[in-house]
Formats: C-alpha cells, structure tokens, sequence
C-alpha cells in the first residue's frame, strides 16, 4: 500500500511543479494547450491538486500530526474537486475578446 501511496506523492510533486511553472511562465503541457483558455486558473487548479495528494500522502507516512479520519477525508477531497473545477473552468472559458468595443 505504501508504493500506492508514493507514487500519489510523486504525481502530487509533479503537478505543484507543473502549477507554479504555469503561474510564473505562463506554460501549459503541450498536451493541453490547445483547450486551456485561462492558464492561470489551470495553474491554481494544478496546485490545489498537488496540495491535496501531497498533503494525503505525508499524513499517510504520519510526516504530519495526525488528524482525524473525517477531517483527512474531507479535507483532501475539498481540494481535489477544487482543482478539478478549476482546471475544467479553464477549459471551458471562452477566449478572452483583444478588441476594444467602443
């Protein structure tokens, strides 16, 4: 179980990563670029969700004073779907208009 739960710390690593490049850069994952309206808002949904398998996995490893169950389960979950609704409202934006309407 605990690989499983390493390998959520790595992926969690990896999207803070991928959130703070995009924050400060303003870089999407090629992959992505073509549908990301909003990247800062991928950006902070990217975070979130780091945040949340990071911070699951290091009270896992008991890294962190232990909490309750409901409050780990919840908690995590918040911002789990927090980041997805961001990165799905990033998506789903429509381009921002450049000319000015007079």
């Amino acid at each position: 179980m605990s690989w499983v739960v390493g390998t959520a710390l790595l992926l969690g690593m990896l999207l803070i990563a991928m959130g703070t490049l995009t924050l400060g850069t303003g870089w999407i994952v090629p992959t992505a670029r073509r549908h990301v309206t909003r990247p800062q808002l991928h950006g902070c949904g990217a975070l979130l969700m780091g945040a949340s398998l990071v911070l699951q996995s290091l009270l896992y490893f008991g890294a962190l004073p232990s909490v309750s169950w409901e409050t780990r389960f919840y908690g995590g979950n918040a911002l789990l779907l927090g980041g997805m609704l961001l990165l799905l409202v990033s998506q789903l934006l429509p381009l921002r208009s450049s000319r000015d309407h007079a």
